[in-house]
């Protein structure tokens, strides 16, 4: 069997597609996760704090 250029393409848009939203989706649960809230809060309070 041999692959073309189409083969290749199809797969690509394809399965590309899945992957991507598959890690927005991830990357949103991550964010959102309520215990992760903690970790997020001092990041975003770590500039504010004077050394």
């Amino acid at each position: 069997m041999e692959l073309t250029y189409q083969d290749v393409s199809g797969f690509a848009l394809s399965w590309g597609l899945v992957l991507l939203v598959t890690l927005f989706v991830s990357a949103l649960v991550y964010a959102f996760w309520p215990g992760n809230k903690k970790k997020f809060d001092e990041a975003s309070n770590s500039l504010l704090e004077e050394e």
